[in-house]
């Protein structure tokens, strides 16, 4: 029996050796292990150097000239904060739920590794939650495995453990609180606790609620299954949960955890999406100039970025002007393009011109892949015809599903209207509104810095300013007589009048105000059309123009930009302002790196007094002109000059509004420079472009927080501009002039400007 008991004994005995020979083999593994981890044979480690000096990639923002964020520049959508911005609640929720123990360990929590050891790996409890500790959670946001190439769980726990207990050395309890809610993802690609509250609840962090923290903090475990975007009874379900936990921490009452359970989430969604929001071509106008001024920045020794180093762009925008002008915007571009389609009817270009449709087709995108894969014009027609699938098509009524090919798309869109609409401050030339197209997602094309289109009679005021600079006084009157010009191929510029217009006379100022063409082409002989190329170019226009008689009709083809940028001289004694779109720029600090003015010209266009004229026969225009249905139809009573234009085939509808410390300008057309307004009471100026300032003004005109640009006036004009516009506006032809006149007989003449 003995000798029984002590074999039993030896194989007890060796047993025990071989298990803690095994233990022991095993710690010396893991010894190792993660020996050559931390030395980095598995991959390299962060040094305390890095982890010290890591910077984050922040997001840019652009704020309005009245400090509204309506626009971020990013890679990862990130303001950082400071730990003073992070409420009580807020920090509460994350370590309830997320490491109860965070104060208390220097890194890694071993209580909770035994338990995600013993609950998760051996007894299959996945409700157990993980080990990893909040330092460990920040370094792998600061070091994201997949950046990493490493597939290795056991490698990647490990590395974050080591990185972990160099961030504790390294850094407080505080700050690494502040760098972990700086860095962690949230979802929808925002990242840091700033940016998805002022996503999800339009808010700075500092102002979140309890509920509204937990439910950010809930998101934290799975950014997609409990984003509350998606998913509201699953996020609210966690927000609980986190609520609770706060209670168990001794964070909350009972009484608290009760009301803030049941709430409702209330969401204040906004994204801050490239193509969504407001003024989105004129964030993709600064983020152009941004780039400029990057790059300008880099050759100084700088190394900025715009997605990347949180600069902050203060721009001149004016929020709540914009918001006006773009409600404007679709309510009167909704109505119009009603009356467009019905004008056309079953006859619409889009519809009948089958020629016109094939070559908007040449130039998508759809057609020059199938060109380069060798198919004919024929063939690639029928493709785009056949390629049945379901589609959207926006309209202005909301969206619309059905199936359609290509070429179907192709006809939708070619039929829709476009704008372009800007307003700027003329004394300092400020942009406060900036409308580059009806649908940014759709049309990227910007009316404003880059479409070049026919300017119309917009251009006329350059004309009788050229004149008046050359000695012709306001007073002259001018025959309305249609002339055919033998030298310019019998060139006949018409009138929209009557045929009595040949026995009226006009002054400057009437034949102005009512647009005459037979006496804007007048005006441009007496003034010299060189002349009048040069007082455009003095007044802030490059644009290359035509040398010939049409100019005084506006054919020459002007960028609203430019065109605005001419017209602040009536405004600055013959100065013209540079229009400007940013402010400033500062970093994240708000240390300023750039500030920003409007140059101001160093030489007059003309003088004083011709502006004074100018000003006066442009209020005429308001008053009792072509665009006197300011004052009929929308009852403006501001002190407004304008001018009104239309162009040749009604192609382009345009509207200038001149105040104090106004210069709005907008035109309306269509891309589709072969298609225009099928006739002109639709498309003329007044009809379809003024209505976007009239609307506009209405709404300015009803909130005192615009007096100081509403209710401005034009200084009083001198009693010599006063004495020289004092003159009967027309001028009938005498008895025997009309008896030995034809009006059905042009006159032959030659064209001597």
């Amino acid at each position: 029996m003995k000798k029984k008991s002590s074999v039993k004994s030896i194989r007890k005995l060796k047993v025990l050796k071989i298990i803690g020979f095994g233990i022991l083999g095993f710690f010396a593994f893991c010894i190792l292990f993660i020996g050559s981890v931390n030395v980095g044979i598995w991959g390299q480690i962060a040094s305390k150097n890095e982890l010290s000096n890591f910077q984050y990639q922040i997001a840019s923002e652009v704020f309005t000239a009245d400090s509204v964020l309506i626009g971020k520049y990013y890679l990862y959508d990130r303001q950082p904060v400071t730990y003073a911005d992070f409420p009580e609640h807020l920090k509460q929720a994350l370590i309830s739920i997320e490491d109860e123990r965070f104060y208390d360990h220097s890194g890694i929590d071993f209580k909770s590794l035994l338990r995600v050891g013993f609950k998760t790996l051996l007894m299959g409890d996945n409700s157990s939650g993980g080990g990893s500790t909040i330092t460990q959670q920040l370094a792998k946001n600061l070091y994201p495995r997949k950046e990493r190439n490493s597939t290795n769980l056991v490698v990647n726990k490990v590395k974050e453990m080591i990185i972990a207990k160099k961030l504790e050395k390294i850094f407080t309890k505080d700050e690494i609180l502040t760098n972990y809610l700086n860095t962690v993802s949230f979802g929808d690609n925002t990242f840091g606790i700033e940016s998805a509250a002022l996503k999800f609840y339009n808010s700075r962090t500092k102002d979140i609620t309890a509920p509204q923290a937990a439910t950010l903090v809930g998101m934290l475990k799975a950014t997609y299954g409990y984003n509350p975007r998606l998913f509201p009874e699953k996020s609210q379900n966690r927000r609980n949960l986190v609520l609770n936990t706060m209670n168990s921490n001794g964070y909350l009452s009972d009484i608290q955890v009760k009301q803030f359970t049941q709430e409702e989430l209330k969401l204040d969604y906004r994204e801050f999406d490239y193509n969504a929001g407001i003024a989105p071509y004129f964030r993709e106008e600064v983020r152009k100039e941004m780039l400029r001024w990057v790059a300008d920045h880099d050759n100084n020794g700088t190394d900025y970025n715009i997605y990347t180093s949180g600069l902050k762009i203060y721009t001149t925008l004016n929020f709540k002007m914009q918001k006006l002008a773009e409600n404007t915007m679709v309510e009167h571009m909704t109505k119009l393009q009603g009356d467009f389609e019905k004008s056309y009817g079953k006859n619409a270009p889009w519809l009948k011109d089958e020629n016109l449709i094939q070559k908007i087709a040449k130039r998508t995108i759809s057609y020059k892949k199938l060109q380069k894969s060798g198919l004919s014009h024929e063939q690639i027609v029928d493709s785009l015809s056949n390629d049945n699938r379901e589609r959207t098509f926006n309209t202005w009524y909301g969206d619309e599903e059905k199936v359609a090919s290509t070429m179907d798309s192709i006809r939708h869109y070619t039929k829709f209207l476009n704008t372009g609409s800007l307003t700027i401050n003329p004394t300092n030339g400020e942009v406060l509104v900036w409308i580059g197209g009806i649908n940014f997602k759709q049309y990227k094309y910007d009316h404003i810095s880059q479409s070049k289109r026919q300017v119309g009679s917009t251009f006329k005021p350059i004309v009788y300013t050229t004149a008046l600079e050359q000695g012709i006084r306001p007073c002259t009157y001018f025959s309305a007589e249609e002339v055919e010009y033998d030298n310019l191929k019998g060139w006949t510029p018409g009138n929209s009048g009557d045929k009595d217009e040949a026995y009226l006379n006009y002054s400057m100022e009437e034949g102005l105000s009512n647009s005459v063409n037979t006496i804007a082409v007048k005006v441009l002989e007496k003034a010299g059309i060189g002349n009048v190329t040069t007082m455009a170019k003095s007044m802030g226009i490059t644009e290359k123009l035509p040398h010939e008689p049409s100019i005084a009709l506006g054919t020459g083809e002007i960028k609203i930009l430019e065109l605005a940028q001419a017209y602040t001289s009536f405004v600055n004694n013959g100065k013209h302002h540079k229009p400007i779109l940013i402010k400033r720029i500062t970093n994240q600090k708000d240390s300023v790196l750039a500030e920003f003015k409007s140059e101001l010209s160093k030489q007059s266009a003309f003088s004083k007094e011709t502006g004074q004229i100018m000003i006066e026969m442009l209020k005429s225009t308001v008053n009792s002109g072509t665009a006197s249905r300011l004052r009929s139809t929308y009852g403006l009573k501001n002190d407004i000059a304008g001018k009104t234009g239309t162009t040749q085939n009604n192609k382009d509808a345009w509207f200038v509004a001149l105040m104090p410390k106004f210069v709005h300008i907008t035109w309306v057309g269509l891309d589709q420079h072969e298609i225009g307004f099928s006739n002109t009471s639709i498309g003329q100026g007044a009809n379809a472009a003024l209505p976007l300032f009239g609307l506009w003004m209405q709404q300015l005109n009803k909130n005192t927080h615009f007096d100081p640009y509403t209710k401005t006036t034009f200084p009083k004009p001198s009693s010599s501009v006063i004495e020289a516009l004092n003159c009967d506006p027309v001028k009938r032809d005498g008895f025997f002039k009309r008896l030995f006149k034809n009006p059905n007989k042009k006159k032959t003449k030659k064209f001597n400007g």
